[in-house]
């Protein structure tokens, strides 16, 4: 599967890929977690963060958890959780599609069963830190955010 960002295509495989779980709302980056392959994971590092699958107070999940579902997604019928009835996403991805050094593009896959179900551009203003339009949902925006950290960290070391 390719899509097109701007004039280049970016080629995604749907069944190797790792991406987060669409309910994993990414709170910081887990230090007890770091690793060389941790630049691999769908936000650019182990995150420690919450579950907000469903209504009622957010969950903390433990390592046991946290590693194979909600960093890794498709938690749909492995995660408790997870709705059974969510008409919406099993997982999301990003990726950057340019860095002038004045502001990032992003783009983003929302998917289901590995198909695509939503997607679009972000832009990240360097300068202002911040995305010009962030995304709608706060989980997703929240996860936007993780990925540029990570990726703007792994830049300068």
């Amino acid at each position: 599967m390719f899509f097109k960002i701007s004039s280049r295509f970016v080629a995604t495989c749907y069944y190797t890929s790792k991406m987060a779980c669409p309910y994993f709302y990414p709170v910081e980056r887990d230090r007890t977690n770091m690793r060389p392959e941790s630049a691999l994971l769908p936000l650019g590092d182990a995150w420690a963060g919450l579950c907000r699958a469903r209504a009622g107070p957010d969950w903390q999940p433990d390592q046991a958890v946290l590693d194979p579902l909600c960093m890794l997604g498709y938690a749909r019928s492995l995660c408790h959780r997870f709705p059974d009835n969510d008409p919406g996403a099993d997982a999301v991805r990003f990726a950057i599609s340019r860095d002038d050094g004045v502001s990032l593009q992003l783009y983003y896959v929302l998917e289901r069963d590995h198909h695509p179900f939503a997607h679009g551009p972000l832009e990240y203003s360097l300068t202002a830190g911040k995305f010009l339009q962030p995304p709608s949902g706060e989980i997703l925006s929240r996860q936007a955010e993780a990925y540029v950290q990570s990726y703007l960290r792994r830049k300068t070391e």
